[in-house]
């Protein structure tokens, strides 16, 4: 190799390896720092290839994409004084890379540690002045803002902005857990006894309200039966004294007509009377009464002394 290419190729890899140390490429998620002896001499947003001086300047990057903290388990204490445990995360972006690198070195590991501080304090104290069904309804969503702006102060110091808290589970804790279930099982059963307590009441009440009605209903329609019965009863009686009076022989065959009919009634009746009983006074002869005898509604002055006074029905 002649000496004249041997000094090109040296020459060729030091400006190579010049260029190596003077050039730096800035992606488009990132941002740079350009530090000359330790201080910041210059912010670099936009990406392309920049020049540095070598050994002299120094390239920090900064990833300005956002970023996702998790904070899970944080115990916190609500307005009745039970303590939950609460899962969250935080959306965070790194928009001042200056600030960044003077507050946390760039780093952000103390970054998150410095958010999430303040993220456990927001909690609480979001949480302390509630009761817990505020995290179950439509206050959520007033509380996650409440925790995010508190959370915001804090963040921008650092050069950092917090783009969004949200709040992912909350719960009691594993050991209050079964206390809170036996007091809502508990509660659960009082209100089911007192719920069956006015059941029953009701059903009592509605028995004796109904069984009320039913006395009421009976004992009008017995009266009106009654009082039905007694009007029939006297217009019966109102026929029969106009029929008496019309004709009385012939109310007395009627009604002695019926007594027959009432008495001889089913086979084998026997009627033990004395021959010359008023009881048969329309049989035989010409059907009408014997001088003397008394009608079936008006008895004769003088009667005959029966030979016999019993009856006997047989049947």
């Amino acid at each position: 190799m002649s000496p004249l290419r041997t000094v090109l190729l040296i020459a060729g890899a030091a400006i190579l390896f010049v260029a190596y140390l003077a050039l730096f490429q800035v992606d488009q998620r990132q941002n740079a720092l350009v530090l000359r002896f330790g201080d910041i001499y210059r912010t670099i947003e936009d990406p392309g290839l920049y020049g540095k001086v070598p050994v002299a300047d120094t390239v920090i990057p900064i990833d300005v994409r956002l970023l996702l903290w998790e904070s899970n388990d944080k115990i916190v204490q609500v307005a009745d004084s039970r303590q939950y445990s609460v899962d969250a995360f935080t959306i965070a972006q790194v928009v001042n890379p200056r600030k960044f690198r003077e507050t946390v070195g760039a780093d952000y590991d103390i970054a998150r540690a410095q958010v999430e501080r303040r993220l456990d304090s927001a909690l609480r104290q979001t949480y302390g002045k509630r009761a817990f069904d505020a995290a179950l309804s439509k206050d959520r969503a007033v509380m996650m803002r409440e925790i995010r702006d508190q959370v915001r102060a804090e963040a921008e110091n650092l050069g950092v902005r917090i783009v969004d808290v949200r709040i992912r589970r909350t719960e009691l804790q594993k050991d209050a857990l079964t206390a809170t279930y036996q007091r809502m099982e508990s509660e659960r059963l009082a209100e089911a006894k007192d719920l069956r307590g006015k059941g029953e009441a009701a059903k009592i009440r509605l028995m004796a309200e109904a069984d009320r009605k039913v006395v009421e209903v009976v004992s009008e329609a017995r009266r009106q039966g009654e009082i039905l019965r007694g009007e029939g009863e006297a217009e019966r009686n109102k026929v029969f004294a106009a029929a008496f009076e019309r004709d009385p022989e012939f109310f007395s065959f009627y009604r002695s007509m019926q007594a027959y009919a009432k008495s001889m009634t089913g086979p084998g009746t026997n009627l033990v009377l004395s021959p010359n009983s008023e009881f048969f006074k329309y049989f035989g002869g010409d059907g009408k009464a014997k001088a003397g005898t008394a009608t079936a509604d008006q008895p004769a002055a003088k009667t005959e002394t029966p030979t016999q006074t019993e009856t006997q029905t047989q049947q």
